[in-house]
């Protein structure tokens, strides 16, 4: 039931693809070369079929959630579709997982994390808003619709998958839920070394949506707000629109249109 928004936006998006959507569930701990106690599993059989799973998917969709069980497993699992050209969008925790494990392997920053899972870290990539109050678990979230502008294009003068598939929109808006975001101070440097945040907030400060660009990667997009709040049966939420028709070699022929329109 956590999920179920999102299971509901890849199938209005299925519909929308004339596809029949085909789910299949990871468990993102599975992923996970060790255990908790820093034993090798490799070889376990939940480790081997999860990885099956996951080379056998046309698509990805990294999920929000809470805590660090499976966080690391959810930063493989973005690694695995960068480097393997395989589609894949980041919600949430989901984005944050994006951005982070980027920073880990591009960047070398090893052990960049976030602060709600280690407030010590060297590399805080993500950190605690700074306007919400620590002590206070209820009622504190970032919440409700909020503005992103498509702030930045690709180097090669592009607009952005995600502008783009917005139908061209320089402001769109989507609903939040969320106590944490991309650390400011590490914005640029991410930024220039090409995972690029196309969307921000209105004040360009808070890093809304992160892709690389449809020239080096077929999709590979991350946004902080919940887009599958707001899909429904005759118009799929657009990332969620995105990831399935990338997901079956359709996104070129859309965006292009798209564009015409």
């Amino acid at each position: 039931d956590s999920y179920l928004s999102v299971i509901k936006s890849l199938k209005h998006a299925a519909i929308a693809c004339g596809r029949k959507l085909e789910l299949v569930w990871v468990e993102a701990s599975h992923l996970e070369k060790y255990n908790d106690n820093g034993e090798e599993k490799v070889n376990s059989e939940e480790y081997t079929v999860s990885w099956g799973k996951m080379k056998s998917a046309d698509g990805v969709v990294i999920p929000g959630g809470f805590g660090n069980r499976g966080f690391d497993g959810k930063c493989i699992a973005a690694e695995w579709c960068r480097t393997n050209k395989k589609p894949c969008l980041g919600i949430c925790l989901g984005f944050q997982a994006m951005v982070i494990e980027y920073a880990r392997n591009v960047l070398g920053y090893e052990g960049a994390t976030s602060t709600e899972f280690d407030e010590n870290t060297k590399h805080p990539i993500v950190l605690f808003m700074p306007e919400i109050d620590k002590e206070t678990m209820g009622g504190n979230m970032r919440l409700g619709a909020r503005n992103t502008k498509f702030t930045h294009q690709h180097d090669d003068g592009s607009m952005s998958t995600a502008q783009m598939l917005y139908g061209g929109s320089d402001v769109v808006s989507e609903r939040h839920r969320h106590r944490y975001e991309v650390n400011p101070a590490f914005v640029d440097e991410i930024h220039n070394a090409g995972l690029k945040f196309v969307g921000r907030d209105e004040s360009g400060e808070r890093m809304e949506v992160a892709e690389i660009s449809s020239s080096e990667h077929p999709f590979y997009v991350g946004c902080q707000y919940h887009p599958e709040f707001k899909s429904r049966p005759l118009s799929p939420s657009p990332p969620f629109h995105g990831l399935i028709l990338a997901s079956c070699n359709m996104l070129n022929d859309y965006t292009a249109e798209q564009m015409k329109n």
